[in-house]
Protein backbone atom coordinates (compact mmCIF):
# COMPACT_ATOMS: atom_id res chain seq x y z
CA UNK A 1 0.00 0.00 0.00
CA UNK A 2 2.13 2.87 -1.27
CA UNK A 3 1.86 6.38 -0.50
CA UNK A 4 -0.33 7.34 -3.32
CA UNK A 5 -3.47 5.22 -2.36
CA UNK A 6 -2.90 7.01 1.17
CA UNK A 7 -3.46 10.07 -0.27
CA UNK A 8 -6.26 8.89 -2.57
CA UNK A 9 -8.21 7.04 -0.13
CA UNK A 10 -7.85 10.31 2.42
CA UNK A 11 -9.24 12.57 -0.70
CA UNK A 12 -12.11 9.78 -0.90
CA UNK A 13 -12.99 9.49 2.47
CA UNK A 14 -12.77 13.29 2.94
CA UNK A 15 -15.45 13.92 0.11
CA UNK A 16 -17.70 11.45 0.94
CA UNK A 17 -17.87 12.80 4.68
CA UNK A 18 -18.44 16.73 3.03
CA UNK A 19 -21.43 14.82 0.97
CA UNK A 20 -22.90 13.25 3.87
CA UNK A 21 -22.93 16.55 5.74
CA UNK A 22 -23.95 18.94 2.81
CA UNK A 23 -26.71 16.27 2.41
CA UNK A 24 -28.05 16.56 6.28
CA UNK A 25 -27.69 19.99 5.95
CA UNK A 26 -29.41 20.60 2.55
CA UNK A 27 -32.65 18.06 4.00
CA UNK A 28 -32.75 20.35 7.62
CA UNK A 29 -33.01 23.70 5.68
CA UNK A 30 -35.60 22.19 3.49
CA UNK A 31 -37.47 20.89 6.02
CA UNK A 32 -37.42 24.35 8.37
CA UNK A 33 -38.52 26.45 5.03
CA UNK A 34 -41.56 23.86 4.07
CA UNK A 35 -44.82 25.94 4.50
CA UNK A 36 -47.15 24.61 7.05
CA UNK A 37 -45.19 24.51 10.57
CA UNK A 38 -46.02 20.35 11.25
CA UNK A 39 -45.94 21.51 14.60
CA UNK A 40 -48.42 23.71 14.53
CA UNK A 41 -50.48 21.38 12.45
CA UNK A 42 -50.31 18.55 14.93
CA UNK A 43 -50.72 20.19 17.94
CA UNK A 44 -53.24 22.98 17.32
CA UNK A 45 -55.87 20.88 15.18
CA UNK A 46 -58.83 20.63 16.68
CA UNK A 47 -58.25 16.92 17.92
CA UNK A 48 -55.34 17.53 19.32
CA UNK A 49 -56.66 18.71 22.49
CA UNK A 50 -53.36 20.92 23.97
CA UNK A 51 -53.68 24.81 25.68
CA UNK A 52 -51.48 27.05 24.28
CA UNK A 53 -49.31 27.01 27.41
CA UNK A 54 -48.95 22.88 26.15
CA UNK A 55 -48.08 23.58 23.05
CA UNK A 56 -45.14 26.48 23.92
CA UNK A 57 -43.92 23.69 26.36
CA UNK A 58 -43.65 21.26 24.06
CA UNK A 59 -42.08 23.99 21.12
CA UNK A 60 -39.53 24.50 23.97
CA UNK A 61 -38.63 21.24 24.61
CA UNK A 62 -38.28 20.30 21.27
CA UNK A 63 -35.51 23.48 20.75
CA UNK A 64 -38.25 24.68 17.99
CA UNK A 65 -38.27 28.35 19.48
CA UNK A 66 -34.26 28.41 18.88
CA UNK A 67 -32.76 30.12 15.25
CA UNK A 68 -32.28 28.15 12.95
CA UNK A 69 -28.66 28.02 13.01
CA UNK A 70 -28.39 26.52 15.81
CA UNK A 71 -31.58 24.21 15.76
CA UNK A 72 -29.27 22.78 12.46
CA UNK A 73 -26.39 22.80 14.90
CA UNK A 74 -27.65 20.72 17.47
CA UNK A 75 -29.80 18.25 15.02
CA UNK A 76 -26.39 17.74 13.33
CA UNK A 77 -24.83 17.00 16.60
CA UNK A 78 -27.29 14.48 17.66
CA UNK A 79 -27.28 13.14 14.09
CA UNK A 80 -23.65 12.44 14.42
CA UNK A 81 -23.72 10.41 17.99
CA UNK A 82 -26.91 8.72 16.44
CA UNK A 83 -29.65 10.70 18.39
CA UNK A 84 -32.18 10.58 15.56
CA UNK A 85 -34.62 12.55 17.61
CA UNK A 86 -38.29 11.30 18.38
CA UNK A 87 -41.47 11.11 16.14
CA UNK A 88 -43.85 13.50 15.84
CA UNK A 89 -46.63 10.78 16.04
CA UNK A 90 -46.01 8.22 18.38
CA UNK A 91 -43.12 10.14 20.67
CA UNK A 92 -41.01 7.12 19.80
CA UNK A 93 -36.92 7.22 18.98
CA UNK A 94 -36.79 7.50 15.61
CA UNK A 95 -33.50 5.46 15.61
CA UNK A 96 -36.11 2.56 17.38
CA UNK A 97 -38.58 3.18 14.58
CA UNK A 98 -36.11 2.75 11.74
CA UNK A 99 -34.53 -0.57 13.67
CA UNK A 100 -37.86 -2.66 13.87
CA UNK A 101 -38.09 -2.16 9.71
CA UNK A 102 -34.51 -1.59 8.54
CA UNK A 103 -33.84 -5.99 8.51
CA UNK A 104 -36.94 -6.17 5.88
CA UNK A 105 -35.85 -3.57 3.53
CA UNK A 106 -31.97 -5.17 4.20
CA UNK A 107 -32.97 -8.60 3.10
CA UNK A 108 -35.09 -7.77 0.08
CA UNK A 109 -32.36 -5.19 -0.82
CA UNK A 110 -29.77 -7.78 -0.67
CA UNK A 111 -31.85 -10.86 -1.92
CA UNK A 112 -32.52 -8.42 -5.40
CA UNK A 113 -28.55 -7.40 -5.27
CA UNK A 114 -28.13 -10.80 -5.63
CA UNK A 115 -30.74 -11.61 -8.28
CA UNK A 116 -29.40 -9.02 -10.13
CA UNK A 117 -26.51 -10.37 -10.55
CA UNK A 118 -27.19 -14.05 -11.11
CA UNK A 119 -29.09 -12.11 -14.70
CA UNK A 120 -26.71 -9.95 -15.12
CA UNK A 121 -23.50 -12.66 -15.44
CA UNK A 122 -26.31 -15.64 -16.62
CA UNK A 123 -27.20 -13.36 -19.78
CA UNK A 124 -23.47 -12.15 -20.53
CA UNK A 125 -22.52 -15.65 -20.63
CA UNK A 126 -25.56 -16.66 -23.09
CA UNK A 127 -24.25 -13.58 -25.52
CA UNK A 128 -20.57 -15.02 -26.04
CA UNK A 129 -21.87 -18.87 -26.22
CA UNK A 130 -25.15 -18.81 -27.86
CA UNK A 131 -25.36 -18.81 -31.37
CA UNK A 132 -26.79 -16.08 -33.18
CA UNK A 133 -30.11 -16.69 -34.48
CA UNK A 134 -31.09 -19.02 -31.16
CA UNK A 135 -31.12 -16.42 -28.90
CA UNK A 136 -27.81 -14.01 -28.92
CA UNK A 137 -29.52 -11.03 -30.65
CA UNK A 138 -32.54 -11.62 -28.15
CA UNK A 139 -30.74 -11.70 -25.47
CA UNK A 140 -28.57 -8.66 -26.29
CA UNK A 141 -31.93 -6.77 -25.88
CA UNK A 142 -32.93 -8.15 -22.67
CA UNK A 143 -31.27 -5.02 -20.67
CA UNK A 144 -32.87 -2.74 -22.59
CA UNK A 145 -36.79 -4.15 -21.82
CA UNK A 146 -35.74 -4.88 -18.23
CA UNK A 147 -34.75 -1.41 -18.23
CA UNK A 148 -38.51 -0.21 -20.00
CA UNK A 149 -40.68 -2.21 -17.29
CA UNK A 150 -40.71 -0.61 -14.10
CA UNK A 151 -40.34 -2.47 -11.05
CA UNK A 152 -44.10 -2.66 -9.43
CA UNK A 153 -45.55 -3.53 -12.80
CA UNK A 154 -43.24 -6.66 -12.64
CA UNK A 155 -44.56 -7.31 -8.78
CA UNK A 156 -47.71 -6.87 -10.25
CA UNK A 157 -47.36 -9.68 -12.69
CA UNK A 158 -45.51 -11.79 -10.16
CA UNK A 159 -47.86 -11.76 -7.93
CA UNK A 160 -50.81 -12.17 -10.32
CA UNK A 161 -48.93 -15.12 -12.12
CA UNK A 162 -47.12 -16.64 -9.35
CA UNK A 163 -49.21 -15.79 -5.98
CA UNK A 164 -52.85 -16.25 -7.61
CA UNK A 165 -52.83 -18.69 -10.12
CA UNK A 166 -49.65 -20.84 -9.37
CA UNK A 167 -50.22 -20.10 -5.49
CA UNK A 168 -46.66 -20.41 -4.92
CA UNK A 169 -47.24 -17.74 -2.00
CA UNK A 170 -49.51 -16.39 -0.01
CA UNK A 171 -50.21 -12.56 -0.72
CA UNK A 172 -51.13 -12.04 3.01
CA UNK A 173 -47.82 -13.40 4.51
CA UNK A 174 -45.40 -10.89 2.65
CA UNK A 175 -42.86 -11.94 4.74
CA UNK A 176 -42.83 -15.60 3.98
CA UNK A 177 -39.57 -16.75 1.74
CA UNK A 178 -41.35 -17.19 -1.39
CA UNK A 179 -42.41 -14.15 -1.11
CA UNK A 180 -39.52 -12.34 -0.10
CA UNK A 181 -38.03 -14.00 -3.61
CA UNK A 182 -40.37 -12.81 -6.00
CA UNK A 183 -40.38 -9.45 -4.19
CA UNK A 184 -36.71 -9.17 -4.89
CA UNK A 185 -37.21 -10.16 -8.84
CA UNK A 186 -39.30 -7.81 -9.10
CA UNK A 187 -36.66 -5.20 -7.77
CA UNK A 188 -33.61 -7.17 -8.94
CA UNK A 189 -34.94 -7.08 -13.05
CA UNK A 190 -34.49 -3.28 -13.58
CA UNK A 191 -30.78 -3.53 -11.77
CA UNK A 192 -29.60 -6.46 -13.47
CA UNK A 193 -29.80 -4.36 -16.78
CA UNK A 194 -27.42 -1.96 -16.39
CA UNK A 195 -25.08 -4.49 -14.94
CA UNK A 196 -25.50 -7.00 -18.04
CA UNK A 197 -25.27 -3.78 -20.24
CA UNK A 198 -21.49 -2.88 -18.67
CA UNK A 199 -20.36 -6.95 -18.33
CA UNK A 200 -21.36 -7.70 -22.23
CA UNK A 201 -19.95 -4.30 -23.61
CA UNK A 202 -16.51 -4.99 -21.64
CA UNK A 203 -16.83 -8.76 -22.55
CA UNK A 204 -16.96 -7.40 -25.98
CA UNK A 205 -13.86 -5.32 -25.67
CA UNK A 206 -12.04 -8.07 -24.14
CA UNK A 207 -12.48 -10.49 -26.41
CA UNK A 208 -10.87 -8.26 -29.08
CA UNK A 209 -7.56 -8.28 -27.01
CA UNK A 210 -4.22 -9.81 -28.53
CA UNK A 211 -4.32 -12.15 -25.26
CA UNK A 212 -7.67 -13.76 -26.23
CA UNK A 213 -6.25 -14.39 -29.86
CA UNK A 214 -3.18 -15.99 -28.70
CA UNK A 215 -5.48 -17.86 -26.30
CA UNK A 216 -7.65 -19.14 -28.80
CA UNK A 217 -4.85 -19.60 -31.42
CA UNK A 218 -2.90 -22.08 -28.50
CA UNK A 219 -6.51 -24.35 -28.82
CA UNK A 220 -8.05 -22.94 -25.13
CA UNK A 221 -11.64 -23.83 -25.56
CA UNK A 222 -14.28 -21.41 -25.41
CA UNK A 223 -15.25 -21.80 -21.28
CA UNK A 224 -11.99 -21.88 -19.90
CA UNK A 225 -11.06 -18.74 -22.24
CA UNK A 226 -14.26 -17.18 -20.81
CA UNK A 227 -13.99 -18.24 -16.77
CA UNK A 228 -10.08 -17.93 -16.69
CA UNK A 229 -9.36 -14.83 -18.91
CA UNK A 230 -12.11 -12.48 -19.97
CA UNK A 231 -14.50 -12.85 -16.89
CA UNK A 232 -12.05 -11.09 -14.16
CA UNK A 233 -10.86 -7.99 -16.22
CA UNK A 234 -14.73 -7.64 -17.45
CA UNK A 235 -16.07 -7.81 -14.29
CA UNK A 236 -14.06 -4.94 -12.40
CA UNK A 237 -16.23 -2.15 -13.92
CA UNK A 238 -19.38 -4.13 -12.30
CA UNK A 239 -17.94 -3.31 -8.84
CA UNK A 240 -18.37 0.72 -9.60
CA UNK A 241 -21.86 -0.29 -11.03
CA UNK A 242 -23.13 -1.96 -8.32
CA UNK A 243 -22.14 0.79 -5.56
CA UNK A 244 -24.33 3.73 -8.34
CA UNK A 245 -27.15 0.92 -8.48
CA UNK A 246 -27.46 1.24 -4.69
CA UNK A 247 -29.47 4.01 -4.53
CA UNK A 248 -31.51 2.48 -7.10
CA UNK A 249 -32.04 -0.44 -4.81
CA UNK A 250 -32.87 1.46 -1.87
CA UNK A 251 -35.35 3.89 -4.07
CA UNK A 252 -36.76 0.82 -5.69
CA UNK A 253 -37.58 -1.08 -2.27
CA UNK A 254 -39.26 1.54 -1.37
CA UNK A 255 -42.07 0.85 -4.09
CA UNK A 256 -41.88 -3.33 -4.04
CA UNK A 257 -42.42 -3.00 -0.79
CA UNK A 258 -45.55 -1.46 -1.10
CA UNK A 259 -46.46 -3.56 -3.68
CA UNK A 260 -46.12 -7.01 -1.70
CA UNK A 261 -47.72 -5.30 1.20
CA UNK A 262 -43.92 -5.79 3.40
CA UNK A 263 -43.39 -4.24 6.47
CA UNK A 264 -40.21 -2.44 5.79
CA UNK A 265 -38.42 1.49 5.43
CA UNK A 266 -40.93 2.05 2.57
CA UNK A 267 -43.81 1.61 4.62
CA UNK A 268 -42.40 3.75 7.60
CA UNK A 269 -41.65 6.39 4.51
CA UNK A 270 -45.12 6.52 3.33
CA UNK A 271 -47.30 6.39 7.32
CA UNK A 272 -44.26 9.41 7.67
CA UNK A 273 -45.03 11.30 4.69
CA UNK A 274 -49.05 10.77 4.91
CA UNK A 275 -48.74 12.21 8.97
CA UNK A 276 -45.62 14.75 7.94
CA UNK A 277 -43.50 12.89 10.59
CA UNK A 278 -40.99 15.30 9.88
CA UNK A 279 -37.94 13.69 12.05
CA UNK A 280 -38.33 10.31 10.59
CA UNK A 281 -38.64 11.44 6.83
CA UNK A 282 -35.12 13.54 7.53
CA UNK A 283 -33.79 10.86 9.52
CA UNK A 284 -34.45 8.52 6.81
CA UNK A 285 -33.17 10.54 3.85
CA UNK A 286 -29.93 11.32 5.69
CA UNK A 287 -28.84 7.77 6.53
CA UNK A 288 -30.16 6.83 2.84
CA UNK A 289 -27.47 9.36 2.06
CA UNK A 290 -24.74 7.48 4.15
CA UNK A 291 -25.53 3.96 3.02
CA UNK A 292 -25.42 5.47 -0.65
CA UNK A 293 -21.88 7.52 -0.09
CA UNK A 294 -20.61 4.52 2.36
CA UNK A 295 -20.83 2.17 -0.58
CA UNK A 296 -19.76 4.30 -3.57
CA UNK A 297 -16.70 5.32 -1.34
CA UNK A 298 -15.89 1.82 -0.84
CA UNK A 299 -16.24 0.67 -4.33
CA UNK A 300 -13.16 3.59 -4.78
CA UNK A 301 -11.65 1.97 -2.21
CA UNK A 302 -11.19 -1.59 -3.56
CA UNK A 303 -10.62 -0.85 -7.04
CA UNK A 304 -7.31 0.01 -7.26
CA UNK A 305 -6.49 -3.16 -5.01
CA UNK A 306 -8.18 -5.51 -7.61
CA UNK A 307 -6.88 -3.83 -10.68
CA UNK A 308 -3.25 -3.58 -10.44
CA UNK A 309 -3.72 -1.42 -14.18
CA UNK A 310 -5.64 1.43 -12.26
CA UNK A 311 -3.79 4.32 -12.65
CA UNK A 312 -4.86 6.58 -9.38
CA UNK A 313 -6.26 10.39 -10.63
CA UNK A 314 -6.26 13.33 -9.00
CA UNK A 315 -9.85 13.45 -9.04
CA UNK A 316 -13.20 11.25 -9.95
CA UNK A 317 -12.76 7.73 -9.78
CA UNK A 318 -9.96 5.45 -10.78
CA UNK A 319 -9.23 4.99 -14.81
CA UNK A 320 -10.09 1.37 -15.27
CA UNK A 321 -13.72 2.69 -13.79
CA UNK A 322 -14.56 4.38 -17.18
CA UNK A 323 -13.33 1.45 -19.25
CA UNK A 324 -9.76 3.00 -19.71
CA UNK A 325 -6.53 1.69 -18.54
CA UNK A 326 -3.44 3.37 -16.74
CA UNK A 327 -1.48 4.09 -20.34
CA UNK A 328 -4.84 5.47 -20.91
CA UNK A 329 -5.84 2.94 -23.78
CA UNK A 330 -9.24 0.91 -23.38
CA UNK A 331 -8.57 -1.96 -21.02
Amino acid sequence: MNNAYLGYSAKRVTQALVVILLTYVFTFVVVSILPGDPVTNLLRSPDSGFSEAEIQEIIAAQGLDKPIPEQLWTSLSNFVTGDLGQSMRSSRPVATLIAEVLPSTLILASTALAVALVLAFGIAYGTRFLPRRFGQGLLRGAPSLFLSVPNFVIGLVLIHAFGFHFGLFNVIEPDSVWATLFAAVALGIPVSAQIAEVLIANLDNEARQEYATVARGRGLGQTRLFVSHLLKPAALPVVTVIALTVGELLGGSLITETVFGRTGVGSLVQRSVSTQDLPVLQAVVSLAAVVFVAVNLLADLIYPLLDPRVKLLGEGRPAAATGKSAAGVPA
